[in-house]
């Protein structure tokens, strides 16, 4: 369920959200809004819901609603540059979900009630979020909606069309890659293997998708209004910034790692501190990619961006699958980082110096 509410999401989620033309805009919040409603209200008619196999479908169109409206709030607050409420929204929806899933853990008195928690607390979270939003940006996108033409909407769409054909095919692979892992780990290494690769990333990601989600709704509305050679500099300039975070945190970790992950999870959990010790290179980069993801879009190289992160993620599962081959978990962790290291390096390297920065976009030239 997760895993589908992530995906339909994700091909509104790329939709452009930094410019100031109100069609542009107004399409973008639109799509939003009718993907959450259509989808939600599709998969409520079709969820097998008093299926014994499906016990928690029920559970999906509210994912989607949630997600959804979510998402159509971020769009406006980011053409609004509310980017204060924008970082309140993003730490309500991914704190808020984790310390919910938490408390109701551990005030859970049935057995099913830690399972509906994980489910019913990221939903919780999400809707709490976008009712941040919607307050904090206020109901401006209804007005906008209804003053523009019918056809205007349409152009918009037509010239937008490469955002959701190229970032859900995107998305879709993304969480492939994460399920195959799984699968390769849970086969080669066993359940607790996978218990420690889940904690690890799950805590070592975390800072990335708060800080990368703030920094790329910063970014993408400058990139788009940027000449190119302002373009190439802010890029150079975003990269060393968070460089100059991640690479001390990753020697840290690769430092400290396993006495770090026994002091707060425990000493059970010394060995998932070692699989950070041994993944922090690849965190590290994916911590400075992760706001780049923008990049790509505001350089209208969306179909690039694909292509390559398809190759990036063939080398993720075979860099995984040999390591757990010839060592087990920790050098599937080691593979990981040095594939990581060569991908990301040549993907940096491409953005630095792209050669082909498109001019200026205006309002009515939309990507």
């Amino acid at each position: 369920s997760a895993l589908l509410a992530a995906l339909l999401a994700a091909g509104v989620a790329g939709w452009p959200v930094g410019w100031t033309g109100g069609d542009s805009a107004a399409v973008s919040a639109g799509v939003s809004a009718g993907t959450s409603a259509g989808t939600s209200a599709g998969i409520s008619a079709s969820s097998p819901a008093a299926d014994t196999r499906w016990p928690h479908a029920a559970w999906l169109p509210l994912a989607v609603a949630a997600l959804g409206a979510c998402q159509l709030f971020t769009v406006w607050a980011t053409r609004a540059e509310r980017f204060e409420a924008l970082a309140v929204g993003r730490v309500v929806q991914h704190g808020g979900g984790a310390l919910g899933q938490l408390g109701i853990g551990l005030a859970a008195g049935a057995a099913a009630a830690p399972t509906l928690g994980l489910i019913a607390a990221p939903i919780a979270a999400a809707a709490a979020a976008a009712a941040w939003l919607a307050r904090s940006t206020g109901a401006g996108w209804t007005a906008a909606l209804r003053r523009q033409p019918t056809g205007s909407l349409r152009a918009a769409a037509r010239r937008q069309r490469a955002f959701p054909l190229f970032n859900a095919p995107h998305a879709f692979a993304g969480a492939l890659q994460d399920t195959v892992a799984v699968g390769l780990l849970a086969a080669w290494a066993g359940d607790a293997a996978v218990g420690y690769w889940g904690l690890a990333l799950r805590y070592l990601k975390a800072p990335a998708t708060l800080v990368g989600g703030a920094v790329s709704q910063a970014l993408y509305p400058k990139l788009v209004a940027a000449t190119p050679d302002q373009a190439r500099r802010t890029v150079r300039q975003v990269m060393g910034l968070l460089a100059a975070v991640a690479l001390p945190l990753a020697g840290l970790l690769m430092w400290l790692g396993p006495a770090l992950f026994g002091a707060v999870f425990g000493p059970r959990w010394r060995e998932a501190g070692e699989l950070a010790r041994a993944l922090a290179p690849y965190i590290a980069l994916h911590f400075i990619a992760s706001p780049l993801a923008v990049v790509t879009m505001a350089w209208r190289a969306q179909a690039w961006a694909l292509r390559l992160a398809l190759v990036g993620q063939l080398m993720f599962v075979a860099a995984l699958g040999l390591g757990l081959h010839l060592g087990g978990l920790i050098a599937a962790a080691w593979s990981v980082s040095l594939a990581m290291t060569i991908y990301f390096g040549w993907y940096f390297w491409k953005l630095a110096t792209w050669p082909d920065v498109p001019p200026e976009v205006s309002d009515a030239q939309p990507i």
